[in-house]
């Protein structure tokens, strides 16, 4: 899942960009939108983030990379929730019209698709991106 901030692995590991007052305005941006800024970040990790927007071009002290990469990751991941949480409930309600359909044209196992998660995802993603 992941997306642009990050590894296949769900994680920003080994993306130096991020590590930058840009990269970091990036995902703060992106949290904001989300609102997801103030609910996954304490009130000391959100200032940390800040200071080092506002003070460091480059991030170098390995000191400061891993405290990034811990609250980067931990933002991620909470991004990453509210995102399938978001098309989880979006597909699901696809998924109940279509199954309520495929019953009515006699198909007797169609009420099971509801329950699948991969097809409600799938619905989700498609309604969002399509």
């Amino acid at each position: 899942m992941g997306g642009p901030l990050c590894d296949r692995g769900g994680s920003v590991r080994g993306r130096r960009d991020l590590l930058t007052s840009q990269g970091l305005m990036k995902i703060k941006t992106n949290a904001l939108r989300r609102k997801v800024w103030f609910k996954a970040l304490s009130r000391v990790e959100r200032s940390i983030i800040d200071l080092t927007i506002r003070c460091v071009e480059i991030v170098r002290s390995n000191a400061l990379i891993k405290t990034l990469l811990t609250i980067l990751d931990k933002l991620l991941k909470t991004l990453e929730e509210d995102y399938l949480k978001k098309m989880e409930t979006i597909g699901r309600e696809i998924a109940e019209r279509i199954c309520e359909i495929a019953s009515k044209w006699g198909n007797p196992h169609a009420w099971l698709w509801k329950y699948d998660l991969r097809f409600v995802r799938f619905l989700g993603v498609n309604t969002v991106n399509g």
